[in-house]
């Protein structure tokens, strides 16, 4: 792309709170980026009818000249400045009216793969949790070989799934909060060189020259968010900032699932009342992530295996059971209200049948026998 073009793509991207649809009504008017800075203010103000201050010359100079320093460290360091009119743009970000319009990417990572998930949690992740990821990524591994997994770089969670993706060779992509010239937490270095070496991406919509502040993480999340076909929350605290991606990703009509935990671990309070309030689909592993997305998986077809006529089940898991045969694919508040018992215990016995193949998952949080 000519240097000048790219310049001018940069300094209109980087205005105060430039968003797609800003960006498209604009550009409608101005015919490009570059009338856009080289159009005086009286114009500008004219022709849009407004007063904004992002029309005053000296504000459009700044971000113009701030532009020009950019395109040396894009130069100098290999970066990707994708552009929302670039066909590697990702087209998922456009279905989110607050995405950025440009993105800095470091990888060769493909942005428009056909399966991306995102997967956040706490920065104080369990070994149980770290199992999870383990488990989890793996069987994606083997049955959609190639998807994505985007994460945000952060202890806990997020690096796991990383760590995850890079073993069993899937591409993963690390959205940062800060620019590309230096990675945070800088602990995670070799982990975001490993990133790249393996086929994956660091992405940010941050310059090498901004600041780096506390809202820059929220902020991101929404990329993690509408970067992906669906976003699984693995442990989170009850104010956890992965629930603010979960949220995000429901306002992006993306779906949400939580992995379930016990009642009184305080990372899994998040995740138990994102399943309890119907916000998130409970998972235990890829097959029902696969399923709910009507993803055609390419794991080999099962050998069938006679089942255990009369398995062993404790009187709880026999109550469930039984409820399900004589009722059909049933809620799980209404099958707890149903045996009045509480949905955490419920939740708890569904999730070791799911396990064991005596029940089946379906979205919403609904359950029925194979």
């Amino acid at each position: 792309m000519d240097t000048t073009q790219l310049t001018y793509r940069i300094a209109f991207a980087s205005i105060r709170g430039m968003g797609y649809e800003l960006a498209e009504k604009l550009l409608d008017v101005v015919g490009s980026e570059q009338n856009f800075f080289e159009l005086s203010e009286d114009k500008l103000r004219a022709i849009t009818g407004s007063r904004s201050r992002i029309y005053s010359s000296s504000y459009r100079n700044e971000h113009l000249a701030k532009a020009q320093r950019e395109i040396n460290f894009i130069n100098d360091n290999n970066v990707r400045a994708i552009y929302f009119t670039d066909d590697d743009y990702p087209k998922r970000l456009t279905n989110a009216p607050d995405s950025p319009i440009l993105l800095y990417a470091c990888g060769p990572c493909d942005l428009n793969s056909a399966h991306i998930i995102s997967m956040v949690g706490t920065r104080h992740a369990t070994a149980q949790g770290i199992r999870f990821c383990e488990t989890l990524i793996s069987e994606f591994a083997q049955q959609l070989p190639g998807t994505v997994v985007v994460s945000g770089l952060a202890y806990g969670i997020d690096i796991a799934s990383h760590r995850a993706a890079i073993k069993h060779n899937l591409p993963t992509v690390a959205v940062m909060a800060r620019g590309l010239n230096k990675i945070y937490p800088d602990a995670h270095r070799t982990d975001a060189a490993n990133i790249v070496r393996h086929g994956g991406a660091i992405v940010t919509d941050y310059m090498s020259q901004d600041a780096m502040h506390k809202g820059n993480f929220l902020a991101r999340n929404r990329i993690i968010a509408a970067l992906a076909d669906c976003t699984v929350v693995v442990e989170s605290a009850l104010n956890g900032g992965a629930l603010v991606t979960a949220r995000l990703a429901a306002s992006y009509d993306r779906d949400v699932f939580a992995v379930p935990g016990k009642p009184g671990d305080e990372y899994s309070r998040g995740c138990n009342r994102l399943i309890q309030n119907n916000q998130a689909m409970l998972i235990t592993c890829a097959d029902d992530i696969i399923k709910a997305m009507n993803w055609e998986c390419h794991k080999p077809a099962a050998i069938p295996r006679e089942m255990e006529l009369f398995p062993s089940l404790s009187p709880e898991e026999k109550a469930v059971v039984d409820y399900l045969k004589t009722n059909g694919e049933s809620h799980i508040n209404v099958i707890a209200q149903a045996l009045q018992a509480p949905v955490y215990r419920i939740m708890s016995t569904l999730v070791d049948l799911d396990c064991r193949g005596l029940v089946v998952a379906s979205p919403g949080s609904r359950y029925s026998l194979p």
